[in-house]
């Protein structure tokens, strides 16, 4: 009788983030992860929802209307309409035109890997073989494997940040687009947070259209960029207006709290309505193969926001809060950093934006922070601005700091001078005002 022993010889998976088995593992009090995937409160163990979200979670379960019945494939209609208005914008043509479409799909993730597994089985550039993938270095790995595993082979990075200047790099950005073979799919993760300006952007959609490069998009956090949800779609918005077909998986679990709802859409951008049909009947036909139908709260608890003036007002003060209290943590944690007097420039802290940012640490500083501070995040140095609070901030800044001096070799006396000392209290108030 076959048993499932014949696998024991398959390795164990590597991790595709960060080190959280690791770092769950770590016995040590000081122990800090900031390469948590969500927005947090000023306690790094609490996730932050916004008010009218946590109103709406406790209303639900009283409405009798609802049946709990199945889904369709594509989802609650009025659900994917409002969430793409939210992004392409109410009065956009291909709107207007019904050549743009949702698709309700099981989260963020989950519309990026039905966007892959439609362009893998339907998208060919040059009629023969699937088409060359350009992903982003700092997502290479995850987002990499998703087009991996639905069947692309040929799946190349580029880079838009420079780690040694500590600032966006458009030129070496356009530099690999211009050499992307004809066709290829450019997926433009969290545009609202690489730090291009629209002249940029605008200089990147001319040379995609002239090179007939496909864009990707993933929105993954809007309106937690800039506090302005129209200004973080702009990139999005500027690439359908001229015209692109494209696709744009789009994810609300940071700017709704909704994580474990696991709710995301699906936008589909085509130049006329027929192949809009065409699309969503195939990809409805993958969903029922995937996950059979998508789940209901969290699209419900965003319809509900969306559809109302007043919540939909609460909704916007609340990501405003959150973006003011990420730059009051940006502008602190570079403050701290200069009265330490640790070598280098910090300013790329605040000229950045968003929930992730780039620290600007190399490898070997990375790991210092590892072994000897218990402070975990990607080895390419980026960071989840929200892990950082009002009683962790003076620990992660001098160790950050001796990471520096250590690694440079500057000032070896001080290696662990903290390493064992329980972390100060910070009396920097970090607070979420909302």
């Amino acid at each position: 009788m076959a048993t499932l022993s014949v696998f024991l010889d398959v390795p164990l998976a590597t991790a595709i983030d960060f080190p959280l088995d690791v770092y769950r593992e770590d016995p040590s009090p000081q122990k800090v992860c900031l390469g948590h995937a969500g927005c947090h409160t000023d306690s790094a163990d609490e996730i932050w929802i916004p008010p009218v979200v946590q109103q709406i979670l406790l209303q639900i379960p009283q409405d009798p209307t609802l049946d709990h019945e199945y889904i369709k494939e594509l989802g609650i209609v009025e659900f994917t309409k409002t969430a793409m208005e939210l992004v392409i914008g109410k009065n956009n043509q291909a709107l207007l035109d019904n050549r743009a479409g949702g698709v309700h799909t099981i989260g963020g993730t989950g519309a990026v890997w039905i966007g892959a597994e439609f362009l893998h089985r339907w998208y060919r550039p040059n009629h023969l073989t699937p088409a060359t993938v350009y992903i982003a270095v700092p997502q290479l790995d995850t987002l990499g494997c998703i087009f991996q595993v639905a069947g692309f082979t040929d799946i190349r990075s580029y880079h838009y940040w420079d780690p040694i200047k500590l600032s966006v790099d458009i030129e070496m950005f356009m530099a690999e687009l211009q050499n992307a073979p004809e066709g290829s799919i450019v997926f433009l993760h969290a545009p609202e947070e690489t730090g291009l300006m629209s002249s940029e952007w605008k200089r990147i959609a001319s040379l995609m259209k002239k090179r007939q490069l496909f864009p990707f998009f993933d929105i993954a956090a809007q309106g937690l960029a800039s506090g302005n949800l129209d200004r973080d779609a702009w990139a999005l918005r500027l690439f359908v207006d001229q015209g692109f077909e494209l696709l744009c998986a789009q994810s609300f679990s940071k700017n709704f709290g909704l994580y474990d709802e696991r709710v995301g859409n699906l936008i589909v951008v085509t130049t006329d309505n027929q192949t809009l049909i065409r699309i969503h009947s195939q990809i409805a036909r993958l969903i029922a193969m995937t996950w059979f139908g998508p789940t209901s709260l969290g699209a419900r608890v965003i319809t509900m926001v969306l559809t109302s003036p007043a919540r939909l007002y609460e909704w916007k003060q609340s990501l405003q809060s959150l973006v003011k209290r990420i730059m009051l943590i940006r502008e602190k944690l570079k403050e701290k950093l200069r009265i330490l007097g640790t070598p280098g420039s910090w300013e790329h802290l605040t000229t950045q934006s968003g929930v992730y940012s780039f620290i600007g640490l190399n490898s070997s500083q990375v790991e210092f922070l590892e072994k000897h501070k218990h402070i975990y995040f990607l080895a390419n140095g980026q960071i989840n601005i929200c892990s950082i609070n009002s009683r962790n901030l003076d620990y992660i800044a001098q160790s950050i700091h001796e990471s520096v001096l250590v690694t440079t070799h500057q000032n070896p006396s001080c290696l662990y001078i903290k390493a064992d000392k329980e972390p100060d209290e910070s009396s920097v108030d970090l607070s979420d005002s909302s």
